[in-house]
């Protein structure tokens, strides 16, 4: 039975039960739970929360159907996990054999070890790589004595990832493997994509040590390899574990599934959510919904913050392949797909080479990803030819393969914002605006990261901020 709303409870409208929503409303039934003095409702417009965190369990396979993971040394999501109690549950990539491949020439040519991005920590371990040429190992080999000149030429203003990597090592560098990379993160353009907001902890290196490749060495001798943690962790029962345990914790009477919100407005105190055919007032709103959406939702609070919200998205592929006869594949995690290829790929997984516990004995998993200009002509076409483009994609790279049991396909829509040049100064306005409006609360991926632990950490924060304005998450 549900408890009676105590009387003076603060009400909470959540709208997007993604992630950063479901996050924000669980950090709020702690409160509920201890005070009582909380009433939420969460708005969803699917019948799942979630978003693109999802995991599918299916004939002994586990298969994240987005993130698989999330990069360990950025703690709010192993934080988060230890409060619902899955910390035993907690899993490290299998780094002993991480390798990860960039398709050159029709092959695999490994990245070579030591690296981490595009800046190696070790020079020496370039010579012997077949990715680079001559030319491109003399530019990583002349940036270290270039430190002074790098740190006195430094811009004072944002830039793209791209002009950023040609400065230190050049054409070859950005194409070969900063622009992979980086696509199979945000399936973006580094032509655009904002260096000062995407990649911050490379500025700060530059500021500070001008050569990126003097910065990561100094930052490498810190640590010893004991000290080192894993690449990336997941959990046993995959990522949607997260939202499955989070959900087990909120009241069931706050959740209001394929329930999408239509407009939003302010009167007098209160504000006025409405989806269709339906008038609810709250004191505060957190709006965890992509930007394009939420877009349409402020315009008419504010057409400027509407304008901040004018990003470009984009939007990812996935088919996953489970294949119940084990055959061999190269050593590591997957590999990555320059821009302009002959394959249509973006990158692809070894998914039972990063993480245990993904696959019955026996048996073997891939996971192809498809974005960047080729997702919305892919993402309408059937399943049925998805999967077979992905197994006939892979193919072509990894050799003949067999036929897989079965797919699963997902289709993300403008689920990557693109975070260009000029992206935090535009954030920090839209920030100032979202304050001068009484309780509204902006989460989400389009603002201060894309990845798991970046999303957990601003919605807590400010689940936290809501009930105590004393603290600033913001």
């Amino acid at each position: 039975m549900n408890r009676a709303i105590q009387r003076g409870a603060k009400r909470i409208a959540i709208l997007g039960g993604g992630l950063a929503g479901v996050t924000a409303a669980w950090q709020l039934a702690q409160r509920e739970r201890a005070q009582g003095d909380v009433d939420v409702t969460l708005f969803e417009a699917s019948p799942r929360l979630g978003g693109i965190i999802e995991t599918v369990h299916r004939d002994g396979f586990t298969i994240d159907c987005g993130p698989d993971g999330w990069v360990t040394e950025k703690p709010w999501a192993r934080e988060l996990a230890r409060e619902l109690g899955l910390h035993g549950k907690l899993i490290p990539s299998l780094d002993a054999g991480r390798v990860t491949y960039i398709v050159s020439g029709g092959k695999l040519v490994p990245i070579p070890d030591a690296m981490r991005m595009m800046v190696p920590t070790d020079l020496a371990a370039l010579d012997a790589s077949p990715l680079f040429s001559a030319e491109a190992k003399q530019a990583y080999a002349a940036e270290p004595g270039r430190a002074e000149e790098l740190k006195q030429s430094a811009p004072d203003r944002d830039e793209s990832i791209a002009q950023f990597v040609e400065r230190h090592f050049g054409t070859e560098v950005l194409t070969k493997i900063a622009a992979p990379l980086l696509s199979g993160i945000f399936g973006g353009d580094v032509a655009k994509l904002s260096v000062r907001a995407v990649m911050p902890v490379f500025v700060r290196m530059e500021r500070e040590h001008g050569s990126l490749i003097l910065a990561m060495q100094a930052t490498t001798q810190l640590t010893s390899c004991d000290e080192k943690p894993t690449i990336f962790t997941s959990l046993t029962a995959g990522t949607g574990a997260l939202i499955d345990r989070m959900k087990s914790e909120l009241p069931p009477h706050w959740l209001r599934l394929n329930t999408g919100v239509t407009s939003l407005n302010r009167e007098g105190n209160q504000w006025q959510v409405r989806p269709k055919g339906e008038n609810h007032s709250f004191d505060a709103v957190m709006i965890a919904l992509p930007a394009h959406v939420t877009r349409l939702l402020v315009a008419p609070l504010s057409p400027r913050m509407a304008e901040l919200l004018a990003m470009d998205a984009s939007s990812a592929v996935i088919a996953a392949l489970a294949f119940t006869q084990h055959f061999e594949l190269p050593r590591g995690f997957g590999f990555l797909v320059p821009s302009g290829k002959s394959s249509s790929l973006l990158a692809a997984t070894f998914v039972d080479q990063k993480f245990l516990e993904r696959i019955p004995e026996n048996s073997r998993l891939l996971r192809a990803f498809f974005g960047g200009a080729n997702a919305q002509t892919i993402a309408a076409m059937p399943d049925e030819e998805i999967a077979a483009l992905a197994l006939s994609e892979l193919a072509k790279i990894l050799g003949p393969l067999p036929t897989p049991a079965f797919s699963i396909v997902r289709r993300w829509p403008n689920s990557l914002p693109q975070y260009e040049v000029g992206h935090l100064d535009r954030i920090s306005e839209l920030e100032d605006l979202v304050h001068q409006q009484p309780n509204l609360w902006l989460l989400g991926n389009a603002y201060h990261g894309v990845g798991i632990p970046d999303l957990i950490r601003d919605s807590r924060a400010a689940a936290r901020e809501l009930l105590d304005p004393q603290i600033t998450s913001k």
